[in-house]
Formats: C-alpha cells, structure tokens, sequence
C-alpha cells in the first residue's frame, strides 16, 4: 500500500473521519461525568462511591488497550474498530433499563473494555496510511479530537438534557456509534503485521523507554482526565455552583486544549520533543494547582489554563511511541502505555480525588496532584532515545 505524503484530498478526508471517530471514544468514555452529579442524587450515593464508576471504566479501559496492542495486529485493525464501536454501542442501549447502581460498574467496565480498543488498533493503521514525513502532523490533528472531545461531552449533556433524562442521553451515544460503525466499515480497509514472537516480546518488556513513558503516562493522565471526571462534582458540591452553569465552564474550559493540542505536533518538528514534553507537565502541573487555589471568581479562568495546556502532550507523546518503537511493536507500546496510564491515572486517581472531597477537600486533592505533575517532568529527560541527532 503506498503512503499518503501530503494532507490533500483523499489523505485529510481519512484523517478527518478517524479524527471524528478518536472524538466520538472520547465522548462515550466521559459523557458519564457531566451527568455524575445526576446519578449520585438518583441513587443517593457518596462522591467517592459515584466516582468509582472511573475505577471500574478505567480498569476495562487499561485491560482492554494492553491487549489490544497484542493481539489486534494479528486479529485485525479494522475489525478490532468496528468490534469496538458496536460493543461501545450495544453498552449504551442497556443502560437505561438500570435500576440499582451497582449495575453500572459492569456497563462501565465494558465500556472501558469497547473503547479501549481503538487507539492501539488506530495508531498503527495512521503510521502506515501516512509518512513518517507527516507523522507529527497527522497524529497531532488525530489526536485533537481528544481534547474536543472532552471539551464537547459536557456541552451535549446540557443539549440532551434538555429533551432526555440521563439516560435517554446515553441511549442516543448507541445510535451515533452504530452509524460510526457502519462508516468505517465501508472506507477502510484491512492491514495486517507480523505477529510478535516470545523473543521480541520479552525484549520489548525490558526497555526502559517502556515504563519511563508508562509513568509519566500516569501523571499526564490525571491530570487530564482524571480532574475532569471530578470536576463537575467538585464544581457542584464543594463549590456550590448550579449544574447547568457548572457544566457550561466546564465544557468552555476544555476548548483551549484542542489548539494546543494541533500546535504539538507542529512544534515537534520544529523543537526538541523530550523539551515540549517536560515544559507542557511542568505548565500543566502548576495550572492544576491553580484550580484548587482558585476560588469561585476565578475558576473559570483556572479550568481553561489546566485543560489547555495538559492536551498537548498526547500528540508529543505518541510521536515519541512512534519513533522509539518499530511497526510491529507499535500497537502494542501504545496499549501498554495508555493501558498503564489509563488504571491509574483515569480509575485510580479520581476515586482518590473523590475520597479527598469526602475527607478533607477535593481542592487539597487538586493541589497535591499538580504539585505530583511538576517534579514528574524530569523523568522525560530519560528517554535517551529522543535526544536530538547531532549534525
């Protein structure tokens, strides 16, 4: 198959669909969170309780993209998409018929399992259609959509809200995933790479650019997504603002990230990668101690600054996967590491978060966590891998 070398025509229109196919994962992985405070007052259940349901979709989400970056090469990339969106789909149908709370830890996990399988299968299907020329490019506008996407999710809860309960709202996710599906199946095809052996396994496993990107994955990852599933709680219950107004800054917030997220990649072939990395978790570490010192006036002001700046480092981060790691392995990097990042940063780190708003506060929480953010950007200057070549 020939590579696109340019993001004209054909090539942008690809891009553009699995961008808005990275945008949709997002929304059905986080829609939850803008109708938390919903579910906590049905069900008459704690912060930490209502919270747990990220444990429980993260640990899907984690289980479901180490194993995908293992076996979707071999299964195939297309038909690990499609199977993804169908089950995300089917998930979303059942759980309007919900009646006890407990029930949706396990929609939850299935969810996290469904939508943990696109990014591994999607990262090597990219890297393939498109050159290496244009990696960063491609993968920065790719992974933009995440950052629109969290910035969306609130905005279509208030949307839908206006005409469905919540769960009317995640009732009408399945049929935009059911039509996703059936797109992708009709403009992709197939691409397969050769399975991996014992031999490049346990190789792979021992590379320490493994687990430095894994832990850094972590704090790149709470305070991104992990903040944002405690947010509305924090912004209703600690802060005390109207859910309606809660959610509309909340979603507002979120737009700055999907510049900055475009902006990235670009710099990236410009600069050196591991220096972007380092200043976005050092900005990003300091904004989200700005949102737990704050205050009413300026959390508006404070949520932008910390959604912002956090988002550019996914792009920076996979380009860095992609170069460091060969085709074969690619997939399987990129599971193992969203993997690692997603149980803690997205499961973990908000139950605690909600454990610090029923104990203390969720702003001692925030804080601690953004100060945890800072000191962890100088684990990228381990990449050695990533130094720049001398001339």
């Amino acid at each position: 198959m020939s590579r696109f070398t340019s993001l004209r025509g054909t090539a942008f229109l690809f891009l553009l669909f699995l961008s808005s196919l990275w945008f949709l994962n997002f929304v059905g992985r986080t829609i939850l969170s803008p109708v938390l405070p919903l579910i906590e007052d049905e069900f008459l259940i704690s912060h930490a309780k209502a919270s747990s349901i990220f444990i429980f979709l993260s640990i899907g989400y984690g289980i479901s993209i180490f194993f995908s970056g293992l076996l979707s090469g071999t299964f195939g990339y297309r038909k690990s998409i499609i199977v993804s969106l169908l089950v995300t789909a089917l998930m979303f149908f059942l759980i309007p018929v919900v009646k006890v709370f407990a029930a949706l830890y396990a929609f939850a996990f299935i969810i996290g399992m469904a939508t943990g399988i696109y990014i591994p299968a999607v990262i090597p299907l990219i890297t393939s259609y498109y050159d290496e020329k244009i990696w960063s490019k491609t993968i920065a506008i790719h992974d933009s959509a995440a950052s629109l996407g969290v910035f969306a999710a609130p905005l279509v809860a208030i949307f839908l809200l206006r005409f469905f309960q919540w769960r009317g709202v995640l009732g009408v996710m399945g049929f935009v995933f059911v039509i996703a599906a059936i797109m992708f199946y009709l403009l992709f095809h197939e691409l397969k790479v050769a399975r991996v052996t014992k031999a490049v396994l346990g190789k792979f496993i021992r590379r320490r650019a493994l687990w430095v990107l894994s832990i850094i994955w972590v704090f790149a990852a709470s305070t991104s997504i992990g903040v944002y599933y405690i947010t509305p709680l924090f912004l209703t219950k600690e802060l005390y603002l109207d859910i309606g107004y809660a959610n509309t800054i909340f979603g507002i917030s979120r737009l700055g990230g999907f510049v900055v997220a475009i902006s990235s990649g670009f710099l990236v072939s410009r600069f050196s990668i591991r220096t972007i990395m380092a200043s976005i978790l050092i900005i990003s570490g300091a904004s989200t101690a700005f949102v737990a010192l704050a205050g009413v006036k300026f959390i508006g002001l404070a949520l932008f600054l910390q959604a912002s700046f956090i988002y550019g480092f996914f792009p920076a981060g996979l380009i860095a996967i992609s170069r460091i790691f060969d085709l074969n392995v690619r997939g399987l990097a990129t599971g193992f590491i969203f993997g690692f990042g997603v149980i803690i940063g997205w499961g973990v780190t908000p139950y605690l978060l909600g454990l610090s708003g029923d104990l203390l506060s969720f702003k001692f929480g925030i804080l601690l966590l953004g100060l945890a953010v800072m000191l962890s950007s100088s684990l990228v200057f381990l990449l050695k891998e990533l130094r720049p070549e001398r001339k």
